[in-house]
């Protein structure tokens, strides 16, 4: 039984995003479940394929990040308006994609055919034939992190390249979600504005699990007290972190030592005496265990919070907005919730000094992780199932 997923970029072999988390808990859900699965999509500059076997296809190296790119962009944004697509999905446009899919439905019967990041390779869809077999991962409402941004834009130029961005995205998702035999997303909340599409397929809810693995190694020091990490450079996770220096680190005392990983920060540097950002964290389990407490200030945007699921399921102390819980239902003990930022602050300060238990946590966690991952794979299992029969 063969799963082909098609998405804009491969895994990182270096640097790792949240997106490429979820599509490897999607691919290791599938294999789990017996399937074979291919992936197709763009290397990232400068890397090669995380395998050499035919798990993974290339069609191409491309700039995954718009700072790095240098001149592309002017490319991109002539593409985008010559082709009268979203700026982030005429990036990824490319013919060579297209000639590679086309063959590989040639010469291969695909139980599902699986476009992740849905939005940005929508316009593949006209080259799969066999609709009733596609599904879209939506892994956020993409369309209302562009209007967040028109709101935020500020002049009339950028105002109106957001606005023309959050539509054509919107235009995009409704059609996927009509003519995908199922759309996948990862929050009731997504799931409910999808359902809303008039002649929308079958919706979903998959609860991702945690996927850092075994809990961290106990030997590991704590060498901070207070850890955020993330990708900073996506703009929800950033505007987090703003608020979180904003409004929350007025109330947490100047003795504590805060440790900020993750690309897309660098503002921070040199701004508060207490708080060192290290840029991008090569282990992330790693640097969560040398924490004493997490601290997670989601505020906007969509989709599931990766970093929330990979705390949990590590038994760390976690303060976290309500907002960074969107999708996680039932959290241990351990997770503390407020969007007031002086309570956050408070909170943050009584994980320090806890002493709770760690093998109580570690159970709750490792309890928590196992049903989580069962349900995963039992929603897997059964929407291909019915998928196959019809």
């Amino acid at each position: 039984m063969k799963i082909l997923i098609l998405t804009p970029s491969l895994p990182s072999t270096q640097k790792q995003t949240g997106a490429d988390i979820c599509l490897q808990a999607f691919t290791k859900a599938l294999q789990e479940n017996g399937y074979t699965v291919t992936t197709v999509g763009f290397l990232r500059i400068g890397e090669s394929l995380p395998q050499p076997n035919e798990e993974f296809i290339s069609v191409g190296s491309c700039h995954v990040e718009t700072k790095e790119a240098k001149l592309y962009p002017l490319l991109w944004a002539s593409k985008s308006f010559l082709r009268n697509l979203p700026y982030t999905s005429a990036r990824y446009y490319s013919k060579q994609y297209i000639k590679k899919v086309q063959e590989l439905l040639s010469q291969n019967s695909y139980e599902a055919i699986i476009l992740d990041h849905s939005y940005q390779i929508a316009w593949l869809e006209p080259f799969i034939a066999e609709k009733h077999k596609i599904v879209s991962i939506a892994q956020n409402i993409e369309c209302e992190v562009y209007a967040d941004r028109v709101k935020d834009a500020k002049n009339i130029a950028a105002k109106w390249l957001y606005s023309r961005e959050a539509k054509l995205i919107q235009s995009t998702e409704e059609h996927l979600t009509r003519t995908s035999k199922e759309t996948w997303a990862l929050t009731d909340n997504d799931a409910k504005y999808f359902s809303g599409i008039e002649g929308a397929g079958k919706i979903r809810v998959m609860g991702l699990p945690s996927s850092l693995g075994d809990l961290p190694d106990s030997s590991i020091e704590k060498t901070f007290d207070i850890g955020l990490i993330g990708s900073w450079i996506w703009k929800p996770n950033g505007d987090g972190l703003r608020w979180f220096f904003k409004e929350v680190y007025p109330y947490l005392p100047k003795r504590l030592r805060i440790e900020v990983a993750g690309r897309g920060a660098e503002w921070l540097d040199g701004q508060y005496p207490n708080v060192n950002y290290q840029g991008f964290a090569p282990d992330a389990k790693v640097f969560m265990a040398q924490s004493k407490v997490i601290a997670i200030p989601s505020i906007c945007g969509g989709g599931i919070q990766i970093k929330t699921l990979n705390s949990i399921g590590l038994g760390l102390p976690i303060v976290a907005t309500p907002f960074a819980m969107r999708g996680i239902s039932n959290p241990p003990s351990f997770v503390k919730v407020t969007n007031d930022p002086k309570k956050f602050a408070d909170l943050l300060v009584a994980g320090i000094d806890s002493n709770q238990s760690t093998s109580s946590a570690a159970k709750e966690a490792l309890d928590w992780s196992k049903e989580r991952k069962q349900i995963f794979l039992r929603d897997i299992r059964e929407a291909l199932n019915e998928i196959s029969e019809n």
